[in-house]
């Protein structure tokens, strides 16, 4: 079976809206994150985020959409300590309230993602982290912010992905050898990173 056959229930479950489980992080010593399609999220998926993962929950997006957004690289510094690409944190300019509840999230990220959306549709500081994703995605830098918008494109639901690092109970970050008891209970499809660059995906 191929590389890209190997995907498929990932992203037949990417395409219904659903959460998968993406491993093969080595840039961050092999965290697994939970991944959904930006345009599809709901309040559900958010809730779901916040109480299984228990990690931050970031919006992964394409450089150019940043570029739209008014978004660019924070502090290079803390890039090469977290080997996450943060932007400035942003919230929806409407439709929300405190901004933290898992219905105000999947509103900004929702208006980060909609068709046309630039930077007057977000304000910054806010409860939603964006990564920015590197030109040339997973063949140039293998980590969730690459496979995560490269998964989004290939089932076909845009170029942007909600994404949260996975906490064990004990508060330590989670390994995928953890999680087969979670991905039983909760029926959750599975992608690696390294079968993203065996298929030659970007």
């Amino acid at each position: 079976m191929s590389a890209a056959s190997d995907l498929q229930p990932a992203l037949a479950a990417l395409a219904r809206g659903e959460i998968i489980l993406l491993t093969g992080d080595q840039l961050r010593g092999g965290d697994v994150d939970l991944v959904a399609a930006a345009s599809l999220v709901r309040p559900e998926t958010i809730n779901f985020m916040a109480r299984h993962a228990r990690g931050l929950i970031c919006l992964a997006m394409t450089a150019d959409r940043a570029v739209r957004l008014g978004l660019s690289l924070s502090d290079s510094g803390g890039l090469e300590r977290t080997q996450r690409p943060f932007s400035a944190s942003i919230e929806a300019r409407v439709g929300i309230t405190t901004g933290i509840s898992a219905a105000d999230r999947a509103t900004t990220i929702r208006a980060a993602v909609a068709e046309g959306a630039s930077e007057e549709d977000v304000v910054s500081p806010g409860h939603v982290f964006p990564l920015i994703a590197r030109e040339g995605g997973v063949q140039v830098r293998a980590s969730a912010t690459e496979a995560a918008v490269a998964l989004c494109r290939m089932a076909g639901v845009g170029d942007a992905a909600v994404l949260c690092a996975v906490l064990r109970e004990d508060g330590e970050m989670a390994r995928a050898q953890d999680l087969g008891p979670f991905l039983r209970e909760h029926g959750i499809a599975q992608a690696d990173i390294a079968m993203l660059i065996k298929a030659g995906r970007r």
